[in-house]
Protein backbone atom coordinates (compact mmCIF):
# COMPACT_ATOMS: atom_id res chain seq x y z
CA UNK A 1 0.00 0.00 0.00
CA UNK A 2 1.41 3.80 -0.63
CA UNK A 3 1.98 5.85 2.06
CA UNK A 4 1.34 9.20 1.85
CA UNK A 5 5.34 9.99 1.96
CA UNK A 6 5.24 7.58 -1.62
CA UNK A 7 2.76 9.58 -3.15
CA UNK A 8 4.13 13.40 -2.54
CA UNK A 9 7.29 12.32 -3.59
CA UNK A 10 5.86 10.62 -7.27
CA UNK A 11 6.72 11.37 -10.37
CA UNK A 12 3.42 13.35 -10.87
CA UNK A 13 2.27 16.31 -8.94
CA UNK A 14 -0.21 15.78 -6.03
CA UNK A 15 -3.42 18.69 -4.94
CA UNK A 16 -3.93 17.61 -1.49
CA UNK A 17 -7.26 18.83 0.10
CA UNK A 18 -6.38 18.67 3.95
CA UNK A 19 -10.28 18.72 5.17
CA UNK A 20 -12.67 17.90 8.50
CA UNK A 21 -16.14 16.29 8.41
CA UNK A 22 -17.48 19.16 10.13
CA UNK A 23 -16.25 21.75 8.19
CA UNK A 24 -18.61 23.66 5.53
CA UNK A 25 -16.58 25.07 3.21
CA UNK A 26 -14.79 21.42 2.80
CA UNK A 27 -18.08 19.76 2.33
CA UNK A 28 -18.78 22.37 0.02
CA UNK A 29 -15.69 22.07 -1.87
CA UNK A 30 -15.91 18.17 -1.98
CA UNK A 31 -17.53 18.06 -5.48
CA UNK A 32 -15.32 20.53 -6.91
CA UNK A 33 -12.27 18.25 -5.37
CA UNK A 34 -13.73 14.78 -7.12
CA UNK A 35 -14.97 16.82 -10.20
CA UNK A 36 -10.90 18.27 -10.45
CA UNK A 37 -9.37 14.74 -9.61
CA UNK A 38 -11.75 13.10 -12.64
CA UNK A 39 -10.48 15.95 -14.92
CA UNK A 40 -6.58 15.70 -14.36
CA UNK A 41 -6.72 11.53 -13.93
CA UNK A 42 -3.21 10.80 -15.49
CA UNK A 43 -1.53 13.98 -15.21
CA UNK A 44 -1.92 14.51 -11.74
CA UNK A 45 -3.30 12.96 -8.20
CA UNK A 46 -5.71 14.34 -5.91
CA UNK A 47 -5.86 13.20 -2.72
CA UNK A 48 -7.87 14.26 0.70
CA UNK A 49 -6.65 13.86 4.10
CA UNK A 50 -9.20 14.02 6.80
CA UNK A 51 -7.23 16.07 9.61
CA UNK A 52 -9.28 14.76 12.18
CA UNK A 53 -7.85 11.52 11.27
CA UNK A 54 -4.29 12.17 10.57
CA UNK A 55 -3.53 14.92 13.45
CA UNK A 56 0.43 13.82 13.00
CA UNK A 57 0.14 14.96 8.97
CA UNK A 58 -1.96 18.02 9.50
CA UNK A 59 0.67 19.17 11.89
CA UNK A 60 3.84 18.61 10.23
CA UNK A 61 2.58 20.44 7.53
CA UNK A 62 1.50 23.23 9.53
CA UNK A 63 -2.81 22.95 8.95
CA UNK A 64 -4.25 25.33 11.02
CA UNK A 65 -7.66 26.07 8.92
CA UNK A 66 -9.50 23.58 7.12
CA UNK A 67 -9.74 23.45 4.19
CA UNK A 68 -6.16 24.09 2.94
CA UNK A 69 -4.55 22.49 -0.26
CA UNK A 70 -1.37 21.88 -0.59
CA UNK A 71 0.64 20.97 -4.10
CA UNK A 72 3.52 18.96 -3.86
CA UNK A 73 5.70 18.13 -6.62
CA UNK A 74 8.61 15.31 -5.84
CA UNK A 75 8.16 15.47 -2.18
CA UNK A 76 8.24 19.57 -2.38
CA UNK A 77 5.40 22.20 -1.87
CA UNK A 78 5.03 24.19 -4.77
CA UNK A 79 2.05 25.70 -3.74
CA UNK A 80 -0.56 26.44 -0.29
CA UNK A 81 -3.72 28.17 -0.02
CA UNK A 82 -5.97 28.25 2.87
CA UNK A 83 -9.73 28.64 2.47
CA UNK A 84 -12.61 27.72 0.48
CA UNK A 85 -11.30 28.58 -3.40
CA UNK A 86 -12.40 28.23 -6.75
CA UNK A 87 -11.71 25.17 -9.15
CA UNK A 88 -9.95 27.01 -11.86
CA UNK A 89 -7.40 28.34 -9.67
CA UNK A 90 -6.64 24.67 -8.37
CA UNK A 91 -6.58 23.46 -11.94
CA UNK A 92 -4.51 26.73 -12.90
CA UNK A 93 -1.65 25.47 -10.27
CA UNK A 94 -1.85 21.79 -11.39
CA UNK A 95 -1.48 22.43 -14.55
CA UNK A 96 1.41 24.84 -14.16
CA UNK A 97 3.04 21.93 -12.06
CA UNK A 98 2.67 19.30 -14.61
Amino acid sequence: METFQDIINGDKPVLVDFFATWCGPCKAMAPVIESLGKEVQGQARVLKVDVDKNQALAAKYGIQAVPTFMLFKKGNVIWKHSGATDKNTLMQQIKSAV
